[in-house]
């Protein structure tokens, strides 16, 4: 969609074009209700803002829409196709890492009740399982900032190419 596009269209229209950038209501509602934009980088210094800070129980909402880090996402759709080509540097690794990578992501999950999320477009699997193994030593009330300004970043990049297309 381009930018022209998202302008004129109707908010409907507009929700649906940039929901599988994050299916937050609030987030996509702010972003919708704020056209027309002049570019996509007013846009983007919107959604970067809107809807800040979200709840916990809109991140867990947004996540359930995430597969694990180094899985292969379900389904044909935008999103699936969004988070198949954000993770192409793990799908390269070696079998060692990816095994480190299922139980590092077991074990946040178990201690965080959620799935590991992180901006994986542009980084090895080596440096994701860096991550998820610092991140593994945050407390809950710690990694919840962490993991909005994760998907926060995803939104925008994933933003960015909707509105960039």
């Amino acid at each position: 969609m381009t930018l022209e596009s998202f302008n004129l269209s109707d908010p409907d229209q507009a929700r649906a074009a940039i929901r599988p950038c994050v299916d937050i209501e609030r987030w996509i509602d702010a972003v919708v209700e704020a056209r027309p934009y002049s570019n996509v980088e007013e846009v983007l210094q919107v959604a970067a803002q809107a809807a800040d800070p979200w709840t916990v129980a809109e991140i867990d909402g947004a996540l359930a829409h995430h597969p694990r880090i180094g899985e292969r996402a379900n389904g044909s759709g935008r999103e699936a196709s969004l988070s198949r080509r954000e993770q192409a540097g793990v799908d390269a690794t070696d079998d060692s890492v990816t095994t480190e990578l299922v139980s590092a992501n077991r074990a946040y999950e178990e201690k965080f009740g959620r799935v590991f999320l992180i901006r994986a477009a542009g980084r090895s699997a080596p440096e994701i399982l860096g991550a998820l193994n610092d991140r593994l030593m945050n407390s809950p009330e710690k990694e919840v900032p962490v993991v909005a300004q994760q998907l926060r970043e995803i939104a925008l990049l994933r933003l960015e190419g909707v509105l960039g297309s």
